[in-house]
């Protein structure tokens, strides 16, 4: 059985929001992403490390957001592991944002080509037909626009390559 994360506020899973429409106000990534559904396990992940107000700040960001079901895939060893090492942890999640917002479009043509992310890294962009790849992580949704950024929701926890 996989252990929840713990110790995290209930101010982490903020209010809903939708995304940006035309002349309404848009949320931030972090309340974007909790309004889109399939990312709470990444929202507390933020939470414990110390992201959530970064993500809030007014970017503009991308996030390559792990999915719910992203996060289940990690082995439990891996799992605890980074949650007693929150600079581990920090890593981990800095290298799924971008700096800059960029589109599913803008990423497809970077096609073969490595974006640097915040935490210092190269994440490699691919496509296969109409099939995005960002590293080893298959875009599962894009374009989930934030009044500060945009999310694509991804498959799979990327690892940096020095980890």
């Amino acid at each position: 059985m996989r252990r929840p994360l713990i110790g995290f506020a209930a101010s982490a899973v903020v209010a809903l929001a939708t995304p940006l429409v035309a002349g309404a106000q848009a949320k931030d990534i972090v309340e974007t992403a909790a309004a889109a559904g399939g990312f709470t396990t990444f929202a507390r992940a933020l939470a414990e490390a110390g992201l959530i107000e970064t993500l809030k700040g007014p970017g503009p960001f991308t996030v390559l957001a792990p999915s719910d079901e992203a996060f289940a895939k990690l082995p439990k060893a891996t799992l605890d592991a980074l949650l007693k090492d929150k600079r581990a942890l920090r890593d981990v999640l800095l290298y799924h944002v971008i700096a800059g917002r960029l589109t599913a479009a803008d990423f497809a043509n970077l096609n073969g080509k490595g974006r640097k992310t915040v935490e210092g890294s190269d994440a490699n962009v691919s496509m296969s037909g109409t099939q995005l790849s960002i590293g080893t992580a298959i875009v599962l949704k894009s374009d989930i626009v934030a009044g500060n950024g945009i999310i694509h929701m991804v498959d799979r926890v990327l690892m940096p390559p020095r980890r």
